[in-house]
């Protein structure tokens, strides 16, 4: 008899987690696995924020943190948002979360009732579609190609929305596409939002400093939706603090105050010592960082031209984020190395048990045409993954 909720019984387990774990697993069994699978930068935080935990330590920062977190942090992440995104955001209208991933779930469970659908275009973080389940809401895909760069069109947002349309999730630079709407894009599919107003709009932009020269553009940036959409950002991806647990809002009042309530209910305030670190990183200059940004390009470009030599991978060149998404389906129906290959998900599993490489199935992002490799890997790794890819295909 199975004694759980329908709830868990309903929510998949996360593929990229789940495929770290596999390679994980497959490392403590002696396998040489290189794991191109978690979207997780490799460089160490920097010295002057891990220098701001280690003062926080010493000034005795222990106690529990303000449910929305520490007021000075509100304060940085305002000035934060004017100069990066020239958004007036006051401190009653930002919440510090546990991650970018809890102040997304937070936003989700305050304003999804059942029934309610979500708009996610496709690719999209494996995340939201879980989330919104969680909700009891219903998630609909806006399926994009790789030749369209995989960006969806107003026309396909437009035929989308239905009476039952409460929000939409967006996310630029793209996880896992890499993919970034220029502002003439954002512009355009707002045309259709200002239609519907009671459409929320939920704008993942964790990524935005690793960014090649497209320039970032946040949707709240748009005077028509800026009373609807929640801005979601972090520190994990551009300051290399995945581990410290540190994501933000900004909202309007009514929303921030929603998530503060939840939030108090299940996790309260995030770390004391995380947060004085985020401090020292948000008011940092960002050219503070550049250094792994221009290393990420470089893998890219590396990553990109190495991919190209193998027949059967269709690549378009990501503007943003750490991570390549080939389209494969070239390879489908065919068996290599003994592996009928039917879909995206029999394809990453031969390159894990043959080329001994972890990579993510594009199912999981609702691209099952492709699968997503992450670049947040040395150099030496990456030239090494791609010819054992390459070995196995030809």
């Amino acid at each position: 008899m199975n004694f759980l909720s329908d709830r868990i019984n309903s929510l998949p387990i996360s593929a990229t987690l789940a495929m770290a774990a596999k390679a994980r697993e497959l490392k403590k069994q002696g396998k040489d696995i290189i794991s191109l699978s978690l979207g997780e930068p490799d460089f160490n935080t920097p010295e002057f924020i891990k220098e701001a935990a280690i003062k926080a330590i010493q000034d005795n920062y222990n106690s529990y943190t303000p449910v929305d977190g520490y007021l000075e942090l509100k304060e940085a992440v305002c000035l934060k948002f004017k100069r990066d995104n020239n958004l007036d955001y006051a401190p009653n209208q930002i919440v510090v979360s546990t991650g970018a991933k809890q102040s997304i779930a937070n936003v989700a469970q305050v304003l999804l009732n059942p029934g309610d659908e979500v708009l996610l275009p496709a690719p999209y973080w494996v995340s939201y579609s879980a989330i919104a389940t969680l909700c009891e809401a219903k998630f609909i895909e806006i399926r994009s190609t790789i030749d369209a760069d995989f960006k969806i069109t107003p026309e396909q947002l437009e035929a989308a929305i239905t009476p039952k349309t409460k929000m939409i999730f967006f996310n630029s630079p793209n996880n896992p596409s890499g993919t970034i709407y220029t502002e003439k894009e954002y512009r355009a599919l707002a045309k259709v939002l200002e239609k519907h107003p009671n459409i929320f709009i939920l704008s993942d932009e964790i990524y935005e400093h690793i960014n090649y020269g497209t320039k970032h553009f946040s949707f709240a940036k748009i005077p028509s939706m800026t009373d609807r959409t929640i801005t979601v950002n972090g520190v994990a991806k551009a300051f290399a603090m995945t581990g410290w647990r540190i994501g933000y809002i900004g909202a309007p009042e009514w929303i921030a105050k929603a998530c503060t309530k939840m939030q108090g209910q299940i996790t309260s305030g995030a770390n004391c010592i995380a947060q004085r670190a985020t401090i020292a990183a948000l008011e940092a200059p960002v050219s503070n960082i550049h250094y792994m940004v221009k290393e990420f390009r470089s893998r890219r470009d590396m990553v990109l031209k190495l991919l190209k030599e193998i027949d059967g991978f269709k690549l378009n060149v990501p503007k943003g984020a750490f991570y390549v998404f080939p389209n494969i389906s070239a390879f489908f129906g065919k068996t290599i190395a003994g592996i009928k290959i039917e879909n995206a998900s029999d394809f990453s599993m031969l390159l894990l048990e043959k080329a001994n490489v972890a990579t993510v199935t594009g199912d999981a992002f609702g691209a099952p045409n492709c699968i997503r490799i992450s670049y947040a890997a040395s150099e030496e790794n990456l030239r090494e993954a791609v010819k054992r890819i390459k070995s196995v295909l030809s």
